[in-house]
């Protein structure tokens, strides 16, 4: 019986460790770009015209750790699941997506590169909803958990477009 409890525990231990690196990968890959870009949203983006629904600056770093978090729980859903070709491509798809995630704020917002951007933000949500739809395949859940991304990636999708129509 001992064994069986020592087992059921390091599961849970592992478990606990595998979700908190899933957790820390897109919140570290967030703050890290987050961290390039930052001294230019307080010049260059000040300097910008910006649509009359573009939210307040504070707003954003709140939203994406909230999402990173999602993220991160979704992506430990699909780790756990059985190992196929299709989690394989889902894995992959997520860390496409990631990795559009990361440049879309260096491209914006430390180049410059405003059209570029707008094809880069398109090309990240349209791997955000290939990976929910994967995602819903392997584990409802961990897609579900992916819609307030998806939402927050289209409003910043329109954000983006209009900021280019603009300057």
């Amino acid at each position: 019986m001992s064994t069986i409890t020592t087992n059921n525990y390091d599961n849970k231990s592992k478990n606990i460790g595998v979700l908190i690196l899933c957790i820390l990968i897109p919140l570290i890959i967030g703050a890290l770009s987050g961290y390039i870009t930052s001294s230019e949203i307080d010049s260059w983006y000040n300097t910008l015209q910006k649509p009359s629904f573009n939210p307040p600056n504070y707003l954003f770093g709140p939203v994406w750790t909230c999402l990173y978090i999602l993220m991160g729980v979704s992506l430990f859903f699909i780790w756990k699941s059985p190992k196929t070709p299709l989690r394989t491509r889902a894995l992959m798809v997520f860390g496409v997506q990631l990795f559009l995630n990361f440049w879309w704020s260096i491209l914006f917002f430390s180049f410059h590169l405003l059209f570029i951007s707008v094809i880069e933000i398109l090309a990240l949500l349209a791997s955000i909803v290939y990976m929910i739809v994967l995602f819903r395949t392997i584990k409802p859940i961990a897609a579900y958990m992916n819609i307030p991304y998806l939402l927050w990636v289209s409003f910043a999708t329109a954000l983006t477009i209009s900021i280019w129509v603009l300057n």
